[in-house]
């Protein structure tokens, strides 16, 4: 991943990102559907910690499955994507869901007002300078006792655009992993659970990410 490169090259790695996704958003559908990750395990403990009808805020929603379509059987989710074209998918396939097309950092979400927040493979695209204040922020928007769930990077932190992936650009970012599990604690969420998982991944190999559960403080 030539970090020098990575550096170079995304100038706008949001721009990179909206506009790899848009492209190849039938072709990513096809390719997600063949990697086998422990996605609906972690998003079925996470239900299991919810009462019926929590509000949900489902990040880097994407095509919205499997992760809304399988919240939305029980909670109100609001899922959002910077992609055009995968916000425009998951209104399809999950049409009891609500859908936001934006930024998920310039997000504006009330204070405690979400029982959970789903974060799966979306810090992978997130600059690094915005990573921690994101992780802050949806700290924030949890009620006490509410969930976070999300996957971050397992291994040493950096920046790159890959050049063709799925056949187009795409940019990634990663913290090192420790510092997720500081940030995530200084936003006053506890794991409750914590599992590197490795997953393989047609055309690109054995990727690990991280698993984590966390959940926020009850004191007022």
């Amino acid at each position: 991943m030539g970090e020098s490169e990575g550096r170079a090259t995304a100038r706008d790695p949001k721009e990179i990102v909206a506009r790899g996704y848009d492209a190849i958003a039938l072709r990513y559908a096809q390719w997600a559907g063949s990697v086998r990750s422990p996605t609906v395990e972690w998003l079925r403990e996470l239900d299991s910690h919810l009462p019926d009808g929590s509000d949900v805020l489902d990040l880097g929603c994407g095509r919205g499955v499997p992760v809304t379509r399988e919240l939305a059987r029980r909670h109100r989710v609001t899922g959002v994507d910077l992609s055009a074209a995968q916000i425009e998918l998951a209104r399809h396939h999950v049409p009891e869901a609500s859908f936001v097309h934006a930024d998920v950092v310039e997000l504006d979400v009330a204070a405690a007002s979400v029982d959970a927040v789903a974060a799966l493979y979306l810090f992978g695209h997130i600059p690094l300078d915005e990573q921690p204040t994101l992780i802050a922020r949806i700290g924030s928007w949890l009620r006490p006792g509410g969930f976070l769930l999300a996957t971050v990077g397992a291994g040493e932190g950096g920046e790159c655009v890959e050049s063709d992936w799925l056949g187009v650009p795409m940019f990634f970012a990663s913290l090192d992993s420790d510092r997720y599990l500081s940030l995530v604690r200084e936003a006053r969420l506890e794991p409750v659970r914590d599992e590197v998982v490795m997953q393989h991944e047609p055309g690109h190999g054995d990727v690990s990410f991280r698993w984590l559960l966390a959940q926020a403080g009850t004191d007022a």
